[in-house]
């Protein structure tokens, strides 16, 4: 399948791997939607507890306005969802099986007008 907007990745369970032009493209546009959006939520499926905080460290070093406090404190054992909160700083990490790979990010808003968009899945370095 083709990825060359945000919307081609919908029907992938693991984030596909994508080439220079497609990362660049595919940031462009998610770019354009975080500029939009009042905060993110943001949710990793890992292979490890590590590769998922390493994942969502690159999207903090990418992007000031996110921050997560207490990382050391995160762990579970095998395959793992991450959910991070940028409007409450909050991050949890579960054990799960039988889950993806990738990075969803969720752009959120205060007005009830805006609906939030999930894009991704996305792959574990695409903030890298």
């Amino acid at each position: 399948m083709e990825i060359n907007k945000l919307v081609d990745l919908n029907s992938f369970r693991v984030a596909p791997k994508l080439n220079n032009s497609q990362v660049k493209k595919l940031f462009g546009e998610l770019e354009a939607n975080i500029s939009k959006a009042d905060w993110m939520t943001i949710g990793i499926m890992a292979p490890s507890d590590i590769k998922a905080i390493e994942a969502l460290q690159s999207i903090s070093k990418k992007y000031s306005s996110i921050k997560f406090g207490n990382l050391n404190s995160l762990s579970a054992n095998g395959s793992v969802f991450l959910k991070a909160n940028q409007k409450t700083s909050n991050v949890f990490i579960r054990s799960e099986s039988g889950l993806g790979e990738g990075i969803l990010i969720t752009c959120q808003y205060d007005e009830n007008a805006s609906e939030s968009n999930t894009f991704g899945p996305l792959p574990l370095d695409f903030f890298s």
